[in-house]
């Protein structure tokens, strides 16, 4: 069993918190800084449903990466199938899959939806001059909590029922990325 203290779990730990900064600060400044500047309420709102889609999205991905059976896996590596290998290796790597995946990517936009769900609010109580801006804020949260939680519902639903599948799709897009960039994802892990 590990400890906290241990190297194995508290480094990528804090590799993970990093990253989830990082990527957070750059990806909110870039969104806030495109509504605030323009105050389209159109690309206010594609871009919360662009936020919110990728987050139910990624944690569907990442609860396919639990669910999936390694045996057809497998035996399509075995017959050198292409996807197949990065298969293996998001199945064997399941935790860590499920973790960025489900919780990074998917904290990351919860917290940017809610962000963007407070800019259209203060867009909306500056062009329509409404000054309850406390419903409006709590019917802009309930909302985005509701098609979040909603489609998250539905996500891992399909993510369980078709999981090699998902899984399968992920691995060809793994494999793209390692053809286009040669940095192999998942590499020297279990």
């Amino acid at each position: 069993m590990s400890r906290l203290t241990d190297n194995n779990i508290l480094i990528p730990a804090l590799w993970v918190a990093f990253f989830t900064f990082a990527s957070g600060l750059v990806i909110s400044l870039g969104l806030e800084s495109l509504i605030t500047k323009t105050k389209d309420l159109v690309l206010s709102f594609l871009s919360l449903g662009l936020v919110i889609f990728s987050g139910i999205v990624s944690d569907a991905i990442g609860t396919a990466a639990a669910a999936a059976d390694m045996v057809p896996f497998n035996a399509m590596a075995a017959k050198k199938i292409p996807r197949a290998n990065q298969a293996v290796r998001i199945v064997r790597n399941a935790d860590l899959v499920a973790n960025l995946t489900a919780d990074v990517v998917g904290d990351i936009a919860g917290t940017l939806s809610g962000a963007i769900g407070a800019a259209i609010v203060f867009t909306l109580s500056d062009r329509f001059s409404i000054l309850n801006t406390v419903l409006l804020g709590a019917t802009m949260t309930s909302l985005i909590a509701a098609v979040t939680v909603g489609g998250k519902t539905i996500g891992k639903s399909i993510a369980i029922n078709n999981a090699n599948s998902i899984i399968l799709k992920v691995a060809g897009v793994m494999m793209w990325w390692e053809d286009l960039t040669g940095i192999e994802l998942l590499r020297g892990r279990r």
